[in-house]
Protein backbone atom coordinates (compact mmCIF):
# COMPACT_ATOMS: atom_id res chain seq x y z
CA UNK A 1 0.00 0.00 0.00
CA UNK A 2 1.59 3.60 -0.88
CA UNK A 3 1.19 6.94 0.83
CA UNK A 4 -1.02 7.86 -2.06
CA UNK A 5 -3.77 5.11 -1.03
CA UNK A 6 -2.92 5.19 2.80
CA UNK A 7 -3.91 8.95 2.81
CA UNK A 8 -7.38 8.87 2.82
CA UNK A 9 -7.56 6.09 5.41
CA UNK A 10 -5.67 7.60 8.66
CA UNK A 11 -9.03 9.38 9.93
CA UNK A 12 -10.62 5.81 9.51
CA UNK A 13 -7.66 4.03 11.06
CA UNK A 14 -7.62 6.22 14.47
CA UNK A 15 -11.11 5.98 14.97
CA UNK A 16 -10.58 1.74 14.65
CA UNK A 17 -13.18 1.17 11.75
CA UNK A 18 -10.49 -0.23 8.55
CA UNK A 19 -10.60 -4.35 7.97
CA UNK A 20 -8.52 -6.36 9.57
CA UNK A 21 -6.30 -7.00 6.29
CA UNK A 22 -6.28 -2.76 5.56
CA UNK A 23 -5.29 -2.41 9.71
CA UNK A 24 -2.66 -4.60 9.76
CA UNK A 25 -0.96 -3.50 6.54
CA UNK A 26 -0.94 0.53 8.28
CA UNK A 27 0.22 -1.21 11.29
CA UNK A 28 3.28 -3.12 9.66
CA UNK A 29 3.99 0.00 7.61
CA UNK A 30 3.98 2.17 11.03
CA UNK A 31 6.33 -0.03 12.88
CA UNK A 32 8.66 0.85 10.00
CA UNK A 33 9.22 3.98 11.44
CA UNK A 34 7.74 5.49 8.39
CA UNK A 35 7.37 9.93 8.94
CA UNK A 36 5.47 10.79 6.92
CA UNK A 37 2.80 8.39 7.79
CA UNK A 38 3.22 8.94 12.08
CA UNK A 39 3.17 12.71 11.41
CA UNK A 40 -0.06 12.21 9.24
CA UNK A 41 -1.38 9.86 11.59
CA UNK A 42 -1.28 12.13 14.61
CA UNK A 43 -2.54 14.92 12.81
CA UNK A 44 -5.74 12.57 11.79
CA UNK A 45 -6.00 11.83 15.45
CA UNK A 46 -6.10 14.84 16.41
CA UNK A 47 -8.81 16.17 13.63
CA UNK A 48 -11.02 13.03 14.79
CA UNK A 49 -10.78 14.05 18.59
CA UNK A 50 -11.64 18.15 17.84
CA UNK A 51 -14.62 17.08 15.44
CA UNK A 52 -15.99 14.56 17.89
CA UNK A 53 -15.51 17.02 21.16
CA UNK A 54 -18.69 18.75 18.98
CA UNK A 55 -20.91 15.74 19.00
CA UNK A 56 -24.69 16.32 20.76
CA UNK A 57 -23.89 15.32 24.24
CA UNK A 58 -27.55 14.69 24.51
CA UNK A 59 -29.39 12.63 22.52
CA UNK A 60 -33.14 14.33 20.92
CA UNK A 61 -36.27 12.95 22.61
CA UNK A 62 -38.04 10.00 21.47
CA UNK A 63 -41.87 9.75 21.40
CA UNK A 64 -41.98 13.86 21.17
CA UNK A 65 -45.58 13.65 20.58
CA UNK A 66 -46.58 10.76 23.23
CA UNK A 67 -44.70 13.15 25.88
CA UNK A 68 -45.99 16.45 24.80
CA UNK A 69 -49.75 15.05 24.91
CA UNK A 70 -48.66 13.57 28.50
CA UNK A 71 -47.58 16.72 29.62
CA UNK A 72 -51.02 18.33 29.16
CA UNK A 73 -52.77 15.72 30.15
CA UNK A 74 -53.93 14.32 27.24
CA UNK A 75 -54.99 10.48 27.09
CA UNK A 76 -54.56 8.80 23.33
CA UNK A 77 -57.98 7.70 23.25
CA UNK A 78 -61.56 10.68 23.36
CA UNK A 79 -60.27 12.59 20.85
CA UNK A 80 -62.06 15.80 21.65
CA UNK A 81 -61.74 19.38 20.38
CA UNK A 82 -59.71 19.80 23.65
CA UNK A 83 -57.66 17.37 22.39
CA UNK A 84 -56.86 18.12 19.52
CA UNK A 85 -55.88 21.72 20.34
CA UNK A 86 -53.53 20.39 22.68
CA UNK A 87 -52.29 18.01 20.10
CA UNK A 88 -51.86 21.50 17.79
CA UNK A 89 -50.23 23.11 20.45
CA UNK A 90 -47.64 19.64 20.82
CA UNK A 91 -47.17 20.44 17.05
CA UNK A 92 -46.24 23.91 17.35
CA UNK A 93 -43.51 23.18 20.29
CA UNK A 94 -42.27 20.08 18.07
CA UNK A 95 -42.00 22.36 15.44
CA UNK A 96 -39.98 25.14 17.80
CA UNK A 97 -37.89 21.98 19.19
CA UNK A 98 -36.51 20.84 16.13
CA UNK A 99 -35.89 24.45 14.63
CA UNK A 100 -33.79 25.25 17.94
CA UNK A 101 -32.26 21.55 16.91
CA UNK A 102 -31.77 22.74 13.75
CA UNK A 103 -30.02 26.18 14.50
CA UNK A 104 -27.44 24.32 17.23
CA UNK A 105 -26.76 21.58 14.47
CA UNK A 106 -25.74 24.58 11.85
CA UNK A 107 -23.62 26.09 14.84
CA UNK A 108 -21.98 23.18 14.99
CA UNK A 109 -21.37 22.59 11.55
CA UNK A 110 -20.12 26.42 11.12
CA UNK A 111 -17.85 25.70 14.34
CA UNK A 112 -16.54 22.59 12.42
CA UNK A 113 -15.44 24.35 9.32
CA UNK A 114 -13.71 26.68 11.83
CA UNK A 115 -12.05 23.59 13.37
CA UNK A 116 -10.96 21.98 9.76
CA UNK A 117 -9.91 24.99 8.48
CA UNK A 118 -7.64 25.68 11.43
CA UNK A 119 -5.82 21.71 11.54
CA UNK A 120 -5.67 21.04 7.80
CA UNK A 121 -4.11 24.17 7.11
CA UNK A 122 -0.11 23.51 6.25
CA UNK A 123 0.51 27.27 7.76
CA UNK A 124 -0.94 26.31 11.53
CA UNK A 125 1.18 26.58 13.85
CA UNK A 126 1.37 24.27 16.81
CA UNK A 127 2.40 24.97 20.49
CA UNK A 128 2.11 22.39 22.93
CA UNK A 129 1.66 23.10 26.85
CA UNK A 130 1.42 20.93 30.07
CA UNK A 131 2.06 21.40 34.00
CA UNK A 132 -1.57 20.69 35.32
CA UNK A 133 -3.84 21.69 32.57
CA UNK A 134 -2.47 20.15 29.13
CA UNK A 135 -3.04 20.52 25.59
CA UNK A 136 -2.33 22.15 22.60
CA UNK A 137 -2.74 26.11 21.34
CA UNK A 138 -3.11 25.72 17.23
CA UNK A 139 -2.77 29.67 15.81
CA UNK A 140 -3.17 30.45 11.83
CA UNK A 141 -2.46 33.73 10.18
CA UNK A 142 -6.24 33.19 8.65
CA UNK A 143 -8.53 31.55 10.40
CA UNK A 144 -7.91 32.65 14.08
CA UNK A 145 -6.94 30.82 17.10
CA UNK A 146 -7.80 26.80 18.72
CA UNK A 147 -7.81 25.79 22.07
CA UNK A 148 -7.66 22.49 23.28
CA UNK A 149 -6.82 21.46 26.69
CA UNK A 150 -7.74 18.82 29.08
CA UNK A 151 -7.63 18.66 32.97
CA UNK A 152 -8.69 22.07 33.39
CA UNK A 153 -10.02 23.39 36.34
CA UNK A 154 -13.20 23.30 38.03
CA UNK A 155 -14.70 26.81 38.06
CA UNK A 156 -15.80 28.07 40.90
CA UNK A 157 -19.88 29.82 40.79
CA UNK A 158 -20.12 32.96 39.16
CA UNK A 159 -16.79 32.48 37.19
CA UNK A 160 -15.72 31.52 33.32
CA UNK A 161 -12.63 30.79 31.13
CA UNK A 162 -10.93 33.46 29.57
CA UNK A 163 -8.36 33.36 26.59
CA UNK A 164 -5.87 35.85 25.91
CA UNK A 165 -3.65 36.78 22.72
CA UNK A 166 -0.83 38.16 24.16
CA UNK A 167 1.17 40.38 21.78
CA UNK A 168 5.22 40.80 21.94
CA UNK A 169 5.70 43.05 24.53
CA UNK A 170 2.18 44.59 25.00
CA UNK A 171 -0.93 44.17 26.99
CA UNK A 172 -3.08 41.14 27.09
CA UNK A 173 -5.87 41.27 24.25
CA UNK A 174 -9.54 39.37 25.47
CA UNK A 175 -9.91 36.53 23.08
CA UNK A 176 -13.06 34.83 24.16
CA UNK A 177 -14.93 33.50 26.92
CA UNK A 178 -15.50 29.49 27.30
CA UNK A 179 -16.29 26.81 29.65
CA UNK A 180 -15.01 23.57 27.57
CA UNK A 181 -12.62 22.87 25.57
CA UNK A 182 -11.71 23.47 22.83
CA UNK A 183 -12.24 27.31 22.51
CA UNK A 184 -12.10 29.16 18.78
CA UNK A 185 -11.55 32.67 18.65
CA UNK A 186 -11.92 32.91 14.58
CA UNK A 187 -10.70 35.61 12.46
CA UNK A 188 -7.14 37.08 11.18
CA UNK A 189 -4.34 36.88 14.13
CA UNK A 190 -1.30 38.72 13.78
CA UNK A 191 1.16 35.54 14.49
CA UNK A 192 4.28 37.09 13.81
CA UNK A 193 3.72 39.89 16.63
CA UNK A 194 2.25 37.25 18.90
CA UNK A 195 3.78 36.18 21.68
CA UNK A 196 1.54 33.60 23.66
CA UNK A 197 -1.73 32.74 24.49
CA UNK A 198 -3.14 32.54 28.02
CA UNK A 199 -6.11 31.60 29.95
CA UNK A 200 -6.89 32.57 33.14
CA UNK A 201 -10.28 32.60 35.36
CA UNK A 202 -12.82 35.34 35.25
CA UNK A 203 -16.14 36.75 36.25
CA UNK A 204 -19.00 35.19 33.38
CA UNK A 205 -19.18 38.74 32.14
CA UNK A 206 -15.30 38.57 31.11
CA UNK A 207 -12.24 41.33 32.05
CA UNK A 208 -11.01 43.67 29.59
CA UNK A 209 -7.58 42.39 31.24
CA UNK A 210 -6.87 39.84 33.49
CA UNK A 211 -7.48 39.31 36.92
CA UNK A 212 -6.20 36.21 38.13
CA UNK A 213 -2.99 34.00 37.60
CA UNK A 214 -2.56 32.58 34.07
CA UNK A 215 -3.76 28.31 34.27
CA UNK A 216 -2.70 28.62 30.99
CA UNK A 217 0.78 30.25 29.03
CA UNK A 218 1.53 29.00 25.65
CA UNK A 219 4.64 30.60 24.12
CA UNK A 220 4.01 31.52 20.54
CA UNK A 221 7.54 33.49 19.87
CA UNK A 222 9.95 30.81 17.90
CA UNK A 223 7.11 28.15 17.16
Amino acid sequence: MTHEEMKDMYELYALGVLEPEERTEIDQHLSTGCGVCSKAMKHASLTNAVIMSFAPEVDPPKRLRRRLLASVGVEPQGWGWLAWAAASACLLVGFLWFSIQSRRQSQELVEARRVLDIVNSPETRAVSFGAGPRGNVLINAQSGVMLIAANLPQLPPGKIFEMWVIPKGGAPKPAGLFRTSPHILPGPVDVKNTGAVAVTVEPESGSDAPTTQPIIVAPVTGT
